[in-house]
């Protein structure tokens, strides 16, 4: 087959969400799917990320309204609660789904 020509791909593959598709904002989506809400500290030994680099991963999530973030003192310490928003939880169903049909339309 010439290099200009297409192969036919016997599926059409279905979108996947870029915002969540990134290795680090996957792993911070799967944890908060699976609990109420977990605070910063928690998330950022769970997914090995530096402040810096988790801190701007939850920032994309919340601009896109994945993620839910409230700040609250404990005894004088700031903490901060992150939590998947319903909006978040859609697209993460979405998003796993959309993965599902990939991998079993796939030819063997």
């Amino acid at each position: 087959m010439p290099d200009n020509e297409k192969a036919e791909i016997p599926f059409k593959m279905p979108e996947i969400d870029k915002i969540i598709h990134g290795p680090a904002r996957l792993t911070i989506l799967t944890y908060l799917y699976v609990v109420d809400s977990a605070d910063f500290l928690f998330l950022q030994r769970q997914t090995e990320l530096t402040k810096g680099n988790l801190s701007s991963h939850l920032i994309t999530l919340e601009k896109a309204g994945y993620v839910d973030v409230k700040k609250e003192f404990v005894n004088k310490t700031p903490r901060t609660l992150l939590s998947l928003s319903p909006k978040g939880s859609e697209a993460f169903r979405a998003y796993l789904d959309s993965l599902r049909k990939v991998l079993n339309e796939l030819p063997d």
